[in-house]
């Protein structure tokens, strides 16, 4: 028996402990058999030097008592297990405490593995250290782990570590970190969480009762912390600032406004110049200590994505049935499409900026390789070629209605086109009032350049309708009917088979339209729709006019739970290129790429699937340390076997597709 027997189908985990420390547990268990036959296993503990039941919180106890010894250097000595802790004539048991060293009958360290969620687990902590005076605190489930210090009976602070025997608290909290040492360290890693769990975390212990708006306070400590990474990949000496070390905590929210001032100016148009966080000072010094040992720059954004979605889903945005696109589904669209160098990319309803953020990066990693440049120094924080950030600068744009996505995808674009974006506030269906939103003092102010651009691209000077783009690829809102009649009018697919104009029409219908016409001649399309317009026999006129105008390539059908738990809606995406007699001669037969989506991603309750190892059950990391996501959409960096995407490059390449050629 091993400790994975133990442990599966509990919440108990081995994630954060080495395969040294857990070979070393699995020599140590002794399995007996009792009289009804059976078996458990038994382990001699280290601390009470007697066998002990190898429960599924004993095996993380004991673990994290070698950690202590080994890593930390405490001696057995020091320490205590099922430590009584007094609450009037109630008494109850702390898992593990670390004394005083000078002081041998008071706890420093107090330990909790018994709850195995960290809410409960935090509680129990709090009231532990509240009635032993303790000043250090651990929670821990074997794949979480979290370190405080008690401040005052309700202010817990994270810190990033505990001290080891050799150091006190003020070494742990005064320590400065360069991005290296952010990385080493990251917490997202070493934790196996994401940057939505440490936000639900804020939002149980802070946010929630702040009186503040939580996405507009996230969002700005957000974009300090990005900007204080983005200096220190400039220049790796430097000590980043959004740290909470040392500071009172007036003092520290003075330091993270005016970090936040820098980043304003930095990347403007996603704040009004003088805004100001918020969050009161004590507030303030909670949430920047959870995420001060948190990594935003990745090799995508993701991170920051994942965070944004779900903030994003508790606003206005999931009410009109636009949800932002899960990475794994745009990356493999940008793969079975292929955008060059030199080819211009919109996307018609942008959400976080998904789709612009794949495409930069793809196109990025085809010109280092023409280049014979080392390709990872262009997905970390360096300051990118002069023709690199061109191409974004000319070629890849975005339009959302929604206020809020537009300064997310503002931000994430910015950072990843090292400082260009043509991220547009628009009503994407309703072009002919574009001119009049132009006239606007505060939106020119903001988006002047992008839509001095945007206007460039157009097929005619004098209209919004018609433009010539290579590539345009978009997840359009569902959910809702247009009724206006004057925009109704300006659309082919708003009449119906027999050539009547409808009262009302699905946005998304109107979306195929409108995108088509943002295309050149052999320009190519990926969009997700609701699988009804596939089947539905009342959409044969939609089917039609589609065939009438591309090429079919590609549907793929993708999984129910992709896009829960914001909807159940079925989707699929479409792939299509519009006939051009070089690029795509007209034919009236031809192959169309079909595929389904067998790996779900997502649980029913839409919490994310992430590649385990079968053995251990330990989320795996790639090669940037993070987790990935457990789908069959195309092949993660060599670690994942090949899937929809490679299949559809097989097809592309033997079809003589011009973007495949």
């Amino acid at each position: 028996m091993t400790i994975y027997d133990i442990l599966k189908d509990t919440n108990y985990k081995a994630e954060q402990f080495s395969a040294e420390a857990i070979d070393k547990l699995n020599a140590r268990i002794e399995e007996r058999t009792d009289k009804k036959g059976k078996v458990s296993a038994f382990v001699k503990c280290l601390v009470r030097k007697k066998d002990i039941v190898l429960k599924p919180e004993e095996v993380v106890r004991q673990l994290f008592i070698d950690r202590l010894v080994n890593e930390y250097g405490y001696p057995v000595s020091r320490m205590q297990v099922e430590y009584p802790v007094y609450f009037g004539r109630e008494v109850k048991r702390a898992d593990i405490v670390i004394m005083d060293e000078d002081r041998p009958t008071v706890p420093y360290i107090v330990i909790e593995v018994k709850k195995p969620k960290l809410k409960d687990g935090k509680d129990q902590l709090k009231s532990y250290c509240n009635s032993t005076g303790a000043p250090i605190a651990v929670w821990t489930n074997g794949d979480q782990i979290a370190f405080y210090n008690r401040q005052d009976p309700n202010y817990f602070k994270d810190i990033r570590n505990i001290p080891t025997a050799t150091q006190t608290l003020e070494d742990i909290i005064s320590v400065r970190w360069t991005i290296q040492d952010l990385k080493e360290n990251d917490r997202l890693q070493k934790e196996r969480i994401s940057l939505k769990d440490v936000i639900l975390d804020l939002e149980d212990e802070v946010l929630a009762n702040a009186g503040v708006d939580v996405f507009e306070e996230c969002f700005k400590l957000i974009f300090a912390k990005l900007y204080d990474e983005f200096l220190s990949g400039q220049t790796p000496t430097r000590y980043l600032e959004f740290t909470n070390a040392g500071r009172t905590d007036f003092k520290l929210k003075e330091k993270i406004q005016e970090l936040f001032d820098k980043a304003n100016q930095k990347w403007k148009g996603v704040f009004d110049e003088n805004t100001k966080i918020l969050l009161s000072p004590s507030h303030l010094a909670i949430c920047v200590s959870s995420l001060q040992s948190v990594k935003l720059f990745n090799s995508n954004l993701d991170v920051v994505d994942d965070a944004f979605e779900y903030l994003m889903s508790k606003s206005s945005k999931g009410e009109k049935g636009q949800f932002f696109t899960p990475r794994y589904v745009i990356e493999m669209c940008v793969r079975m499409l292929n955008p060059k160098e030199g080819e211009t990319m919109i996307d018609t309803a942008c959400g976080s900026s998904g789709f612009p953020v794949h495409t930069i990066f793809h196109v990025w990693r085809q010109m280092a390789k023409d280049r014979g440049l080392n390709i990872s120094e262009f997905f970390s924080l360096d300051q990118k070629p002069y023709e690199f950030t061109e191409y974004v600068k000319d070629n890849i744009f975005g339009i959302d209605f929604d206020e809020k996505a537009v300064r997310v995808a503002r931000t994430l674009n910015l950072i990843a086109g090292d400082g260009h974006t043509n991220v547009l506030h628009l009503n994407t269906l309703d072009y002919t009032q574009w001119t009049e939103t132009a006239k606007q003092e505060d939106w020119l102010s903001t988006y002047f350049e992008g839509f001095d651009r945007l206007k460039k691209m157009r097929k005619d000077s004098k209209s919004f309708r018609d433009f010539k783009f290579d590539l345009l690829m978009a997840n359009p809102p569902f959910a809702g009917d247009i009724k206006e009649s004057r925009i109704l009018s300006m659309y082919e697919l708003a009449k119906n088979a027999q050539g009547k104009q409808q009262s009302k029409v699905g946005r998304d219908i109107l979306f195929i339209e409108r995108n088509l016409d943002f295309l050149k001649p052999g320009g190519r399309m990926a969009i997700v729709l609701p699988q009804g317009r596939f089947n539905n026999s009342s959409d044969k006129y939609i089917r039609e006019y589609i065939a009438e105008r591309c090429r079919i390539l590609a549907v793929v059908g993708i999984h129910g739970n992709v896009f829960k738990p914001h909807t159940g809606t079925k989707t699929s995406v479409l792939f299509v290129q519009k006939w051009d007699d070089e690029l795509c001669p007209k034919r009236d037969d031809y192959p169309i790429f079909f595929a389904t989506m067998q790996e779900p991603s997502k649980k029913n309750s839409g919490d994310i699937i992430y590649v385990k190892d079968s053995v251990t059950g330990e989320k795996k990391l790639d090669s940037h340390g993070h987790m990935y996501v457990q789908h069959d959409l195309y092949n993660h960096e060599g670690l994942t076997q090949d899937g929809i995407a490679e299949a559809f490059i097989e097809f592309a390449k033997k079809e003589g597709l011009s973007f495949f050629r």
